[in-house]
């Protein structure tokens, strides 16, 4: 199959499109012969690598892809040759406590496609069966990869751990990123105000033509924490979406209101922050962790967007072949949405 991999950690140049080995489904598998896939910039870090990353090399990066049920493996009864689906890039065991509870994003094996297992760059992947969801017909096949991750990664987070309520307030750190767009649409879905902070006017519009009641650009405010106050009525935010945290947390203790959730997926500001606690305790605020998100998850979510509620932002799609041009655009901070991959 052609693919597109890379053989040591680097720049945009380590990646390579080439021919590898077709995958074969194993037991309880399907193979997918992918149409579309979608970047994260999970790509970006599992390109450069990270200590303690032990990768069985070429690697194929990708988290997010859709297509055609190719093959079943063995014991594979339920689905069929030919049917559309896009993946859930989450793979749990199936079988540890976790996962027979319904939590399988905590499962003691968990692996993310494209991260520590072959992924979507690529003409062909096989994933467990439970984790290829069935696509409507006439649905776009590169809208519902642009999906996946994101729309998983902000429903868990907002409505799983966040338990956002119609009626409250939600700041979002950044108004163009994959999952803070998704996380726009899912919080006005859930009946929430929207305040989102942004790096431009151009990223504000989109946050804006989403749905998003107030626009704050840090680029004319650097104390949005106060901006944000007076815009909710001088009294906080119930929910802030912060994955940036490096430079960005202190901010957020300040803009949440008395007994506020601060939810994080991710730290693309860095790892490492000081906490004022006298905000943590002072206001009884709660800062919940969050990751990817459940099958269950998976379904409701894609069932919006199925049903036309949700929709994806999508940016430039490249042919597989390109994707070192779809990368630095991505690395660049170009990207008005989600850029993805035609897979001919």
């Amino acid at each position: 199959m052609k693919a597109v991999s890379f053989h040591q950690h680097g720049g945009p140049e380590v990646l390579a499109y080439a021919d590898l080995p077709d995958p074969v489904p194993g037991p309880g598998q399907v193979l997918v012969r992918l149409r579309a896939a979608a970047l994260n910039r999970l790509d970006l870090w599992t390109r450069q690598g990270w200590p303690g990353l032990k990768l069985v090399l070429p690697h194929i990066p990708g988290a997010d892809g859709a297509g055609v049920i190719a093959a079943l493996g063995a014991g594979v009864t339920d689905r069929r040759v030919g049917e559309r689906v896009v993946i859930n890039s989450n793979l749990g065991c199936g079988a540890c406590p976790e996962c027979l509870a319904g939590r399988d994003n905590l499962c003691r094996e968990w692996h993310l496609l494209g991260e520590t297992l072959p992924g979507t760059y690529a003409e062909y992947v096989a994933v467990p069966a439970a984790n290829a969801l069935a696509i409507p017909d006439g649905f776009d096949e590169a809208a519902a990869a642009a999906c996946g991750l994101v729309y998983l990664t902000a429903w868990h987070s907002l409505i799983t751990r966040g338990h956002l309520q119609a009626g409250e307030t939600v700041l979002i750190l950044g108004a163009s990123g994959g999952v803070n767009t998704a996380s726009i649409q899912i919080a006005r879905h859930a009946g929430a105000r929207v305040i989102v902070v942004g790096s431009s006017k151009d990223k504000l519009a989109l946050a804006g033509s989403l749905g998003a009641d107030v626009l704050i650009d840090r680029s004319q405010d650097e104390n949005w924490s106060k901006a944000v106050f007076e815009a909710s009525g001088r009294r906080g935010a119930d929910i802030v979406v912060d994955n940036v945290i490096g430079g960005t947390l202190p901010l957020s203790l300040r803009a949440a209101a008395r007994r506020g959730r601060v939810l994080t997926v991710g730290n693309t500001g860095g790892p490492k922050v000081e906490i004022d606690n006298r905000f943590v305790f002072g206001k009884h605020l709660s800062i919940l962790g969050s990751t990817m998100g459940t099958r269950a998850d998976f379904a409701a979510v894609m069932a919006l967007v199925f049903a036309g509620e949700l929709k994806p932002v999508l940016d430039r799609s490249y042919p597989l072949a390109e994707a070192r041009r779809a990368q630095e655009r991505l690395e660049a901070g170009d990207q008005m949405g989600k850029i993805t991959l035609a897979i001919p």
